[in-house]
């Protein structure tokens, strides 16, 4: 069983080549999906600007149905409306996001 097992040559053998290897492909693809990541977030914060940008006010008219005109009554009336957009805080890419400087940490207590 002992000589059967010695001379076995079959299966995988994991040697430094194959570690070489495969330590560079997951290198490889951690710089890739950070560069990936780098492009989806300009993307959308060109996205978050274009939608700052848009005005979004709007207005409208009532209207109103008279039913007496010698006494001013009405038999139905609707009052308009009016919204104003003003410029929010982080509108046209005024806001940095960004990281706090990393601090020690403090003496632990019970």
């Amino acid at each position: 069983m002992i000589r059967m097992f010695i001379r076995d040559e079959a299966g995988f053998v994991v040697s430094a080549e194959l570690v070489l290897i495969a330590t560079i492909l997951i290198l490889g693809l951690i710089v890739g999906l950070s560069s990936i990541q780098h492009a989806i977030v300009s993307e959308l914060n060109d996205i978050g600007v274009a939608t700052g940008n848009s005005n979004q006010s709007y207005w409208y008219t009532g209207f109103s149905s008279e039913k007496d005109f010698a006494n001013g009554g009405f038999s139905a009336y609707t009052r308009g409306s009016a919204g104003n957009d003003t410029q929010d805080d982080c509108d046209n890419d005024q806001c940095d996001i960004s990281c706090d400087v990393p601090v020690n940490e403090g003496p632990k207590s019970l």
